[in-house]
C-alpha cells in the first residue's frame, strides 16, 4: 500500500510505516488540486489540518482506503461521505489528552492566581501584592462538558484538589471515579468552573452563547481547550464585561481557519481586541495538545492503529 503524507509530523510516523512494508510519499507544499489530481495513486493518507477533505477530494481518490488525522478532531474531513466510500478514519485522541489534561489545569491554576497579569506588572516595575491576591482552586465546583478522552484527563487532573468535578456529555454513562455525571441543567446550577472538551460538531458550534452563560446560576470562570467556534466571543466578552464570566482560559478561538496557523491574516472584531487587553483572560495559539511528548505520541497512535487494521 501507497501512502501519501501532506503534513510533516514525528519521524517515527514514516520511518515505522516503512519498515511494515508501506511506500510512503511526501507532499508538504502542493496545492489542494494538485493533490487531487494525484490522490488515485494512493491507497491511505496521513494529514493534520492542511486542508478540508470534502466530497470532491474523496470522489477523486479512487483507491483511498484510509484517512490518519494526525490529531483528536475530524472535522476537517466530510466524515459521513467517507464512510460511504468505505475509508476508514483513523484520529489520535490518545496521543495528546494528557497534554490538553496538563495545559487546562495550567490555564485555571494561573487565572486563579493571575499570573498573566503579575508577571507582566513585574517586569514593568509594578510591586502590586494585594491587586494580585488569587483564589484558592479547592472547594470549588469544576463542570465539564464533553467526557471523552481530554474531559477524562482533565478530571484525573484535578484528583489533586479538593474539587467536585461533574460532567455533562450527550452519551450516558460516561461518568467514573474522577467525575460524575449530571444534566446540563444541574452543571450550570453549580459549576464555578467551566471546561469545553467537545468535538466540532452541529451541537457545539456556537453552544456557549448569551442564553447558555445566563443559565448558569453563579458567575464562573470559562476555559476552552476543545474548538473556538463553540463560544460566540461577542457573547463571552458582554459576559466577561458584567462579570458573569469571571475570567476565560482560551486556547482556541473563533476565529481560526481551519489550517490553524492563518488568524492573523485578516481583520479581526473588536471583541477579539477586547480579549487581547483584559487582565482576566489567558490566550494561547491551539497549544493546548502540542508538546514534545504529545507529538511522538500522536504518530505512534496512528501508526498503530494502522498497523491493527491492514498488517
Amino acid at each position: 500500500m501507497t501512502i501519501l503524507h501532506l503534513d510533516k509530523n514525528h519521524d517515527l510516523l514514516i520511518n515505522q510505516l516503512n519498515d511494515l512494508g508501506f511506500t510512503n510519499h511526501e507532499d508538504y507544499s502542493s496545492s489542494k488540486e494538485a493533490i487531487e489530481a494525484k490522490i488515485s495513486d494512493f491507497d491511505g493518507l496521513i494529514i493534520r489540518s492542511r486542508f478540508k477533505i470534502d466530497k470532491q477530494f474523496l470522489d477523486a481518490a479512487t483507491n483511498l482506503k484510509f484517512i490518519g488525522r494526525v490529531g483528536a478532531g475530524l472535522e476537517n474531513i466530510d466524515t459521513d461521505y467517507a464512510e460511504k466510500k468505505d475509508v476508514t478514519l483513523f484520529n489520535a485522541p490518545e496521543g495528546n489528552r494528557n497534554a490538553v489534561g496538563e495545559h487546562t489545569l495550567g490555564m485555571l491554576l494561573a487565572l486563579f492566581n493571575k499570573l498573566n497579569k503579575a508577571n507582566r506588572e513585574v517586569r514593568h516595575g509594578k510591586w502590586l501584592r494585594e491587586n494580585n491576591r488569587g483564589i484558592e482552586l479547592d472547594g470549588k465546583t469544576v463542570g465539564l462538558i464533553g467526557y471523552g478522552n481530554m474531559g477524562k484527563a482533565f478530571a484525573k487532573k484535578l484528583k489533586g484538589f479538593d474539587v467536585e468535578v461533574l460532567c455533562y456529555d450527550i452519551k450516558s454513562n460516561v461518568g467514573n471515579e474522577n467525575c460524575k455525571q449530571v444534566t446540563l441543567k444541574e452543571l450550570q446550577e453549580k459549576a464555578d468552573v467551566l471546561s469545553l472538551h467537545t468535538p466540532q460538531t452541529e451541537l457545539t458550534i456556537n453552544m456557549v452563547n448569551a442564553l447558555f452563560i445566563n443559565n448558569f446560576r453563579k458567575p464562573f470562570w470559562l476555559i476552552n481547550t476543545a474548538r473556538g467556534k463553540s463560544v460566540v466571543t461577542d457573547d463571552l466578552v458582554s459576559a466577561l464585561k458584567s462579570g458573569k464570566i469571571l475570567g476565560a482560559g482560551l486556547d482556541v478561538l473563533e476565529y481560526e481557519k481551519s489550517s490553524f496557523e492563518s488568524l492573523f491574516n485578516s481583520n479581526l472584531p473588536a471583541s477579539f481586541q477586547y480579549l487581547v487587553n483584559a487582565d482576566n483572560v489567558i490566550l494561547t495559539p491551539h497549544v493546548a495538545g502540542w508538546t514534545i511528548e504529545s507529538k511522538e505520541k500522536l504518530a505512534q497512535s496512528i501508526v498503530d492503529k494502522i498497523k491493527a487494521k491492514f498488517c
